[in-house]
Parts: C-alpha cells; structure tokens; sequence
C-alpha cells in the first residue's frame, strides 16, 4: 500500500490501481478462510454480507472536471426471509468539488442464462450510470430457484406484493438504497426478457419503490399464471387480462424488437396495453438500424410512456455491447434512452 500511495502523489495513477490490486490479491492469499464483514441490516431477517474490489481511480467526468476517488464494483448476498441472492453492485465515483447529495438507483434484472457481470457488459449501463452519477444493483437469479436462472415471473406467488421473488428483490432494493444513501424518490427497475418481465411485476406491486420501469423484450405482469401459458404467450404476444387489483401503472419505457422469435414482439404492446394513443416518431440509431418510438402522454390510469419497436431486432439488448450475450450493437441505445427516461421522473411522497 505504501507503494500505492507514492504513486498516486506523483499522479501515476494506472499503476497505483495495480499496486492495490497486487496487494489486495495478496491478503486474499494469506488469509483465505477470513470472512467478508457482514453490514447492518434493519431488521434480523435482512443480511447482507460484500466483497468489494477497485474498479478504476479516475475517470473522465461529463464535465471538464474529472471524477475524484474511485468507482466501486462490488459482489454482495443478501437474505430476507428465507430467500437469498447474489448481487452486483456499480457506485460511480463522486465528481470532485460536489456536495454530497443522494443519487439516483436503478435495479438491472438479467435475463435467462445470464448473470450480474454478463449482463453489466452487455447493456454497458455503469458506462452511462457513470456519466450521470448513478448507482446501479444487479440482483441474481440463483440456479437452485430456476435452471436456467430464468426469474419467476410467470409464477402467481412471485407476482404479488409481500411474497417471493419480488419481495426479495424489493427489500434488496430498500437496503442498497439505504446503505449507500440514494435518493428514495429516484430509484428505478428494468430488465431483459425473463427480468423485463419480473422488472413489470415490481413496477406494479411496488410503486411505492420505483419510480419507473424499463422493459425489454420482456412480458406483461400477470401475463402468464405457470410454465404453459408463460410459453404460450412468449409464442403469440396473446393479450393477457391483468390481476383485477392492478394499481395504476408507473411511468414505463419499453423496447421489444419485431423479429424477436423468443419472446413475441405484441408482449411489449401489452405492457401498455392501458395506454392511449401516442404520438409517432420513426428515425434509425447512428448504425442505421431503424426503429418507431410512440410517446404515451400520462392520464389517470399510468404514467406517462414510451414505446420502442426495433425493426429487425431480434431478443436481444438494442444498442449493447457484444461482450455480454445477447445483445444487438447495432441498435438505438436503450441503456441510454431508459436513464434518459428514468431520470425525468421521480415519487412524489417517497420516504427519506
């Protein structure tokens, strides 16, 4: 460390990373039975224990200032109420010379098959995140809960309030927003597929929480009630009836490619199923993929929304990086357009 440090005074600051991630490597070795030290929780059903490890020193800022400390990427378990997931979490360092000030959060659930790193490097959010000073938690699927690490959204005990997957992650959610003093009337919820579907389920059954939901080529909540009808409605884009108690919906971007062959692209319809008529825009992403973005203005029964129909995107993340799995590079950047969008909206009555 003490070498670590004479570099970062003589602004080396690559090769003071590498020298703390020597030494960090090196306690690991001597000590490998030493348990990670586990945070406070709120209450004896809630546990989190992290693993944290130096992303980078600095980083360009948006601004002509540059970021001060570093960024954090850290690997975490959380267990409420029986349940426990594996979790990533990206904090973005805080500009240098800014008052500290509670900062936004978006929860990112991953798809089927893919876990907290992939999908990270798939949507490239912590680059974005980075630029507007916004944490962002991967929650996981556990393989022991679904084989193909699928959430169980099609599942009606894990679309309800209070119980199973969507409490978990809820209460996840609440302590990562309380450990790192983010903004309770600006946290958010999106996902790909399987987590599109899930991050729907949240948006309804706790708007209390988020602040706006992102899907994408994802399903609508109470679209599906157990594994037939889930692969029914992927196959057709069938329009579901929603639960009879469905609270109002939350302001919501969606994006479904219209050759997606895994999860029908009339599913992304559906989420908006309550939504009146949009004004159309048509236009292509700087790789010339083209797409149709209708805007939905906010009425009495949900939010304000977006919809956007990549054409020729098949299941995959639009404007991604090809060092996660599925994704489209070629796309509108949906990563960026949904901070966009998150960012416009926050709770009104939302508790500190």
């Amino acid at each position: 460390m003490t070498e670590a440090a004479h570099l970062t005074r003589h602004g080396r600051l690559a090769e003071a990373t590498d020298a703390i991630q020597r030494a960090l490597r090196g306690a690991a070795e001597a000590s490998p039975a030493s348990p990670a030290a586990p945070l406070p929780s709120t209450t004896d059903a809630d546990v989190i224990d992290v693993e944290t490890r130096v992303a980078d020193v600095e980083r360009e800022a948006p601004s002509p200032r540059k970021s001060e400390g570093i960024d954090r990427w850290t690997r975490g378990t959380f267990a409420h109420q029986g349940r426990t997931i594996d979790y990533m979490l990206f904090v973005p360092a805080a500009a240098a010379g800014q008052p500290a000030t509670p900062r936004p959060l978006v929860v990112m659930l991953h798809g089927c098959t893919q876990d907290a790193a992939d999908f990270a490097a798939g949507t490239r959010m912590n680059e974005h995140a980075r630029e507007r000073g916004v944490i962002v938690l991967y929650p996981e699927q556990a393989q022991r809960a679904h084989g193909q690490k699928c959430w169980n959204w099609f599942k009606t005990q894990h679309q309800q309030r209070g119980r199973g997957e969507p409490a978990s992650i809820a209460a996840l959610t609440l302590h990562i927003a309380d450990q790192q003093h983010a903004d309770r009337s600006r946290i958010y919820v999106a996902g790909l597929s399987a987590g599109g579907a899930m991050a729907d389920v949240l948006g309804h059954c706790y708007p209390d929480v988020y602040a706006a939901v992102g899907v994408h080529s994802g399903l609508a909540h109470g679209a599906a009630h157990d594994m037939m009808s889930a692969l029914n409605v992927m196959r057709t884009g069938a329009m579901a009836a929603r639960p009879a108690a469905d609270p109002a919906l939350r302001p919501t971007i969606v994006f479904h490619g219209d050759a997606d062959t895994t999860v029908h692209s009339n599913n992304g319809l559906a989420i908006l199923a309550d939504a009146s008529s949009g004004e159309v825009r048509e236009g292509r992403s700087p790789a010339g993929q083209g797409f149709t973005r209708t805007l939905y203005p906010a009425s009495t029964k949900h939010g304000d929304a977006e919809h956007w129909r990549i054409h020729g995107g098949g299941h995959a993340w639009s404007g991604g990086s090809a060092q996660g799995s599925y994704t489209q590079p070629d796309g509108i950047d949906a990563s960026r357009e949904m901070l966009r969008f998150f960012l416009a909206h926050r709770l009104d009555n939302a508790s500190s």
